[in-house]
């Protein structure tokens, strides 16, 4: 079985658009807020690290649509590694309809690859990936991965 790291969210009127669903420009803030709580909650010394001079470039971020949804329903939003890289980190995201009888409908599937950068906001740099956010991938990463 996967290993991931899950963000519960419920849907607010503003994150809708005129029809009544979700519009599309909130899961990719979603996928930032989970990206955020991962942190916080695993890996705090790496938010000392992002005050200093570490920055997570997103590289690249895509999200594909299944299902729609709309004010108030509870979603959990799954964070998996898929690949580390010296320097980068490629993360999948599921974003899942938590239904009140106990069901799931995943209604969204997403990604982002990040960068490990230090150096002033003119002549950043790609960095390893700081040893702290190593550790706290560790319980994430899978016997596929290195």
């Amino acid at each position: 079985m996967d290993k991931y790291f899950e963000h519960p969210h419920t849907v607010g009127f503003e994150e809708t658009n005129i029809v009544g669903n979700v519009y599309y420009v909130n899961y990719l803030r979603w996928q930032g807020r989970c990206r955020e709580m991962f942190l916080k909650l695993h890996a705090p010394d790496v938010l000392d690290d992002l005050r200093q001079d570490l920055k997570l470039f997103t590289l690249k971020v895509h999200c594909e649509f299944f299902a729609e949804i709309t004010a108030f329903d509870e979603l959990a939003i799954r964070m998996y590694l898929t690949d580390l890289a010296q320097t980068q980190i490629e993360f999948r995201f599921d974003y899942v309809r938590l239904d009140p009888g106990g069901g799931e409908t995943l209604v969204a599937r997403g990604g982002q690859r990040v960068a490990c950068m230090r150096g002033p906001n003119t002549q950043t740099q790609p960095s390893r990936i700081p040893e702290a956010l190593l550790r706290a991938l560790q319980p994430f990463t899978t016997d596929r991965r290195a």
